[in-house]
């Protein structure tokens, strides 16, 4: 794989996706910036995972829905590293309940943390990698995004906005180099997962052309494409990582 940067931010890279995602890119030359939210030590168990394979990394701790630490920890990356060539927006949250019975401030508590953190990663980069004339963001939105889901009213709407504003900033920053891409994991095998039944996760397996969950790895593979120069000519796409469950 083969990039022309040579850092890269991922929020939420402490456990699960993101982890996975901050190891690939580190294990093609890049620079990770390992964001957690209260995870510190898990981050830096990640760091020295990293670093024992031969890659580079840095932990950086703070709260992607805080607007203003968000703009704070890309300057603290600009002025340590002189650049922010990639950014992966994975941190998220979920605050399931049937539409009927959530509450706003758990709505709103969703689209803070999934959608307007994401608005803030991508503005912010776009203002940093404008100078550079160059750039890559991807977002990691979700397979609800694109269908609904029962009980993810919140989380439904914030990935699905996720995936709308990726087009329109990879629209505004088409002419300034910068690509925005999204990717849609489907049924991953990871934590969060886990803690399902065996009995739910036959179901849902049932309704997957490829007959299984997938794993972070392959969300990361994905998503170290849409940022390498390998796809110089796409930006404004949705790569769907889902096993064939949304053709």
């Amino acid at each position: 794989m083969k990039f022309t940067g040579k850092n890269v931010l991922v929020t939420g890279s402490s456990r699960g996706i993101g982890a996975e995602v901050a190891k690939v890119l580190a294990s093609y030359g890049l620079k990770v910036w390992i964001n957690y939210r209260s995870g510190a030590v898990a981050a830096d168990a990640i760091k020295a995972e990293i670093e024992a394979s031969g890659g580079t990394a840095a932990v950086i701790g703070f709260d992607v829905a805080d607007e203003a630490a968000f703009v704070d920890a890309i300057k603290t990356i600009v002025d340590a590293d002189g650049e922010l060539s990639y950014l992966v927006n994975n941190a998220g949250i979920t605050k399931d309940a049937l539409a009927m019975r959530m509450k706003g401030e758990d709505f709103m508590a969703v689209i803070n943390a999934n959608l307007f953190s994401a608005f803030v990663g991508c503005r912010e980069s776009f203002k940093v990698m404008r100078k550079q004339k160059f750039g890559a963001v991807v977002n990691i939105a979700s397979i609800v995004g694109e269908t609904g889901n029962a009980g993810q009213t919140n989380y439904s709407a914030s990935k699905g906005g996720v995936i709308a504003m990726t087009k329109s900033f990879a629209q505004e920053a088409a002419s300034s180099g910068i690509r925005y891409n999204t990717v849609t994991p489907g049924f991953i095998a990871t934590d969060m997962t886990d803690v399902l039944s065996e009995e739910i996760k036959a179901s849902f397996t049932s309704k997957i052309p490829m007959g299984r969950f997938g794993n972070p790895r392959e969300v990361a593979e994905a998503t170290a494409f849409l940022l390498s120069d390998h796809s110089s000519y796409i930006t404004g796409e949705t790569l769907k990582v889902n096993g064939g469950m949304l053709m």
